[in-house]
């Protein structure tokens, strides 16, 4: 459903920010509105983005690397 092998992803400063985004605004929404369930939603959506971006992110690779036995 999502892609979290595009190249816009490839700086981990991108992945920080998007992940510490959600997080911000899940606290956010708790301080400000008190509505927890936008709350939980940017939270759930903060942890999902950490867990693809952070923990199990492998960086794309590039398009000019040879594939397979090409190399040789």
């Amino acid at each position: 459903m999502s892609s979290f092998d595009h190249p816009m992803f490839k700086p981990l400063w991108v992945r920080i920010a998007v992940v510490a985004f959600c997080f911000i605004w899940a606290g956010f929404e708790v301080v400000s509105t008190q509505s927890y369930l936008w709350a939980a939603i940017f939270a759930a959506a903060g942890a999902y983005a950490g867990w693809h971006l952070l923990v199990k992110y492998v960086p794309p690779a590039p398009k000019d690397a040879p594939k397979g036995d090409d190399a040789a």
